[in-house]
């Protein structure tokens, strides 16, 4: 169901982890996260190895974290440092440790093999620190479907005349054909659309009057990490090969999905764009704007992971799935070879 070595997935936004104890599921693990006396953020297998209670229930002793249970105390590598009542420690009075990092506000982890897990590959958010780019927070959100039904989502713009007519869609998006683009590290579907409307959510962005050119692109990484760029310039100076003028609207939208198991995902987002960096009104009204086009998701993908369980019929696929196939196909390919890889290394 899984891939786990060719990403570092969000585990929570960095605020989150401090030295309260902090439960979670990654992926069907179950992990708990804190952070060090020196802030440093630890993942520990939520399980002592005794009687499997959790160890979120425990306490921190320093960096160390003890059982609730009996006292079994563990370090920051998942090491067993005291049992009491006795002076020799069990070799396998141990739990996993996962390799955790913190960047651009959010704690990610690595949930595969700890030799590969590289910091330097967590996504890259282009200008997250440039002053002169703004930058909007929204709150996690839980749905309750498997991941692969939002990078389906993520991959299909059409949906937006439909799901989005009053956010981030208009009906003039209903027709214009898609480009697919295939790359070693996902998908990338995109759109140019002439002499339009700016859609709702947009219209008190845009600094120029009038019609507009539009790109919608979305680029979605293996295995469930995306890029959503919303492009508007005046009508007649945008297109694939112009330079886009000054008064040109980005906006970028950083998606990040965590499998929690396989029907339900945690979905972290924020949004940069070029325009008002300092604006905290308009960071406000681009959270509420986009927060609501993203429940308007959340509903329909529920019930899509309803109708997925109880379906009588086969799916049928139109021209608009491309991409969302393309992507499936590969990343299902990738967790088989990662399967068979790690069945092999364990003979």
């Amino acid at each position: 169901m899984y891939l786990r070595n060719a990403a570092w997935y969000v585990a929570a936004w960095g605020h989150e982890i401090t030295r309260e104890l902090h439960a979670t599921q990654i992926l069907g693990d179950r992990i708990v996260l804190y952070r060090t006396e020196g802030g440093d953020p630890v993942a520990l297998e939520d399980a002592c190895p005794h009687r499997k209670l959790p160890l979120s229930m425990g306490r921190l002793r320093g960096d160390t974290l003890e059982c609730g249970y009996h006292g079994l105390t563990f370090d920051c590598s998942g090491a067993c440092v005291k049992v009491p009542g006795q002076d020799n420690i069990p070799a396998r009075a141990k739990v996993r440790s996962y390799p955790v990092a913190d960047k651009w506000g959010l704690t990610w982890i690595w949930m595969g093999d700890p030799a590969l897990a590289d910091p330097d590959k967590i996504f890259h958010v282009e200008h997250y620190d440039d002053p002169a780019w703004g930058r909007n927070t929204g709150p996690m959100m839980l749905f309750d479907c498997n991941y692969m039904l939002i990078t389906d989502n993520l991959l299909d713009p059409g949906h937006v005349s439909w799901v989005h007519l009053g956010s981030f869609g208009e009906a003039a998006c209903e027709d214009t054909p898609l480009k697919v683009d295939l790359s070693e590290g996902g998908v990338t579907v995109s759109r140019w659309m002439y002499d339009r409307t700016v859609a709702p959510l947009y219209q008190p962005l845009v600094t120029f009057e009038g019609r507009a050119d539009r790109l919608q692109q979305y680029e979605v990484r293996y295995p469930s990490l995306a890029l959503i760029k919303a492009v508007f310039t005046p009508a007649g100076q945008g297109g694939p090969d112009k330079e886009l003028p000054p008064d040109t609207f980005i906006m970028d939208s950083y998606n990040f999905m965590t499998p929690v198991n396989e029907r339900q995902t945690r979905y972290y987002w924020f949004q940069m764009r070029n325009v008002r960096p300092d604006s905290a009104e308009t960071s406000a009204f681009m959270t509420k704007g986009v927060q609501a086009a993203f429940e308007e998701d959340r509903a329909i993908l529920n019930a899509v992971q309803i109708g997925q369980e109880t379906k009588r019929t086969a799916n049928i696929d139109l021209a608009i799935d491309g991409g969302p196939l393309r992507f499936r196909r590969t990343l299902e390919r990738k967790i088989a070879a990662e399967a068979a890889a790690s069945a092999q290394a364990a003979e």
